[in-house]
């Protein structure tokens, strides 16, 4: 699946890991309305991830498989916050857990997090069977990893979805990889400074993406035109499929 592929409007668009960094990009790009279950957390293997997506989030974030284990901060603040790892599926929460209301002994705010993430998971699992098209977004994956991701979400998601996989290696330019995986787009990033070094790169592969709002206010102008935009691209995509 090339590049030119992933263009067009979304009902959702959801980071996978590994890091902050998808989110940070949607964020920057206008593509982040709501939050999604792994937005802030670490989750390094994919195979991890895929499990946690195939188990439907059973036994996420637990409170007997977590273990306070070093301190963090903030995404946007340096104020401090406590690393925790769900042993049971290896992610780590880094901005959850703040450190002037919790210990690495007792997490105080344990409740409210989990309430927090449950909604965030409600949402997740709702959008993949009400959604018309829904992007997902995952940096650092292998071939085999995001063979397996496709397969899972492909029994997950109703309609239509398409996966952005962005790795990072020693290049001085973006480059698109050809994987024979028809839902993926593979990309590569320079990984000299990954957090804000590639923003040029981000912004032209996500510049013709954008977000339908089914709430639509008809009085705005923009709105209209993202309206009919949304309703033309899913009649092309009914006209490629049958025809």
């Amino acid at each position: 699946m090339s590049l030119k592929d992933i263009k067009g409007t979304y009902d959702a668009i959801f980071s996978l890991g590994d890091l902050c960094l998808a989110s940070i990009q949607l964020r920057k790009n206008n593509l982040r309305p709501f939050a999604g279950p792994l937005d802030w957390m670490s989750s390094p293997s994919l195979s991890s991830v895929n499990r946690l997506l195939e188990n439907r989030f059973e036994g996420f974030m637990e409170l007997s498989n977590l273990n306070p284990t070093a301190y963090s901060t903030g995404v946007d603040s340096a104020d401090p916050y406590l690393v925790v790892v769900d042993e049971a599926y290896q992610i780590v929460s880094s901005h959850d857990f703040k450190a002037d209301e919790n210990t690495l002994t007792h997490l105080v705010t344990y409740p409210e997090v989990k309430n927090k993430l449950n909604k965030r998971i409600q949402r997740f699992l709702e959008k993949m069977s009400t959604s018309q098209r829904i992007l997902f977004v995952r940096t650092e994956a292998t071939f085999s990893e995001v063979l397996e991701l496709e397969s899972i979400l492909s029994n997950m998601v109703k309609k239509e979805f398409h996966i952005l996989v962005v790795n990072h290696s020693n290049i001085n330019d973006m480059v698109e990889k050809s994987w024979p995986l028809k839902r993926v787009t593979v990309l590569e990033f320079p990984n000299n400074e990954i957090w804000n070094g590639n923003d040029n790169y981000w912004k032209s592969v996500l510049d013709e993406v954008s977000l339908y709002t089914k709430d639509v206010d008809n009085t705005n102008d923009t709105n209209i035109l993202r309206w009919w935009k949304y309703e033309f691209e899913r009649f092309k995509r009914y006209l490629r499929r049958y025809f």
